[in-house]
């Protein structure tokens, strides 16, 4: 019997929190596995389980992209409250430079069954899923050739939720992001040569409120998050709490 040839990545992120009356204490975790397959495709699965502020959030992600770091499909699940929020299949078709068309078929409670399909109107960077290990992978959309600087990214989304926590739908966001350089960052599941970025809002995507400031160091090859930080109203905290390869 032959071996499987793909590479994979595993791991867990722990969420805390950094709120005065709740410092340091576990506010959800993600668990994360990576598939890399020998043609230059990989897949993410995340499970993230968010328990504060209420309402709980669960998601579960299953996101594709191609030897290009195009998107080709994405299937997202969300329940809040620990009740059934709604749940969406995208399905990419684009060209070599990532123009053409998203369709989503989406379902939940509050929307019941809705049938999408949007014309990218020209290129873009990214498709946002909302785990922390998949703001991570967005980061691999920024050309880091030019050295540290900030840089703009144009990104089509489940949600423009800050948590995700509404039916899956297309929306598209454009929002700012800095590249600071490499950095060696110390963490309980390790030491690492990371790539530091911040996402930037300067605009409030989010029906005009802004998302807090939002720094995240990931690994310098597979872009894996090794931690982040929230601040401003959020003010939550992510570490990597184990990784494997296999």
């Amino acid at each position: 019997m032959s071996k499987m040839k793909h590479k994979n990545i595993r791991g867990k992120l722990a969420y805390t929190s950094k709120k005065p009356d709740m410092m340091d204490q576990s506010r959800g975790h993600e668990l994360f596995h990576i598939t890399k397959h020998t043609d230059g495709q990989m897949t993410l699965r995340a499970h993230c389980e968010i328990e504060e502020p209420d309402p709980t959030v669960m998601r579960d992600v299953v996101l594709t992209l191609n030897e290009n770091n195009h998107p080709m499909d994405c299937f997202i699940r969300l329940t809040v409250g620990d009740k059934f929020m709604g749940s969406g299949l995208f399905i990419f078709d684009l060209d070599e430079n990532r123009k053409g068309t998203i369709e989503c078929e989406s379902y939940g409670p509050s929307i019941d069954r809705v049938s999408q399909k949007k014309e990218t109107s020209g290129s873009f960077d990214a498709f946002g899923t909302h785990p922390i290990v998949g703001d991570g992978w967005n980061c691999r959309a920024i050309d880091i050739s030019k050295g540290p600087g900030v840089y703009e990214m144009r990104a089509f989304m489940p949600s423009l939720d800050h948590r995700g926590a509404t039916p899956p739908m297309i929306s598209e966001l454009t929002i700012g992001i800095e590249y600071h350089g490499l950095e060696e960052i110390k963490i309980q599941a390790g030491t690492f040569s990371c790539h530091h970025f911040s996402y930037i809002d300067d605009v409030g995507f989010n029906e005009g409120v802004k998302h807090p400031p939002y720094d995240i160091w990931v690994t310098e090859e597979d872009y894996v998050c090794v931690k982040a930080e929230v601040t401003g109203y959020m003010m939550t905290y992510y570490e990597l709490e184990s990784i494997e390869f296999d």
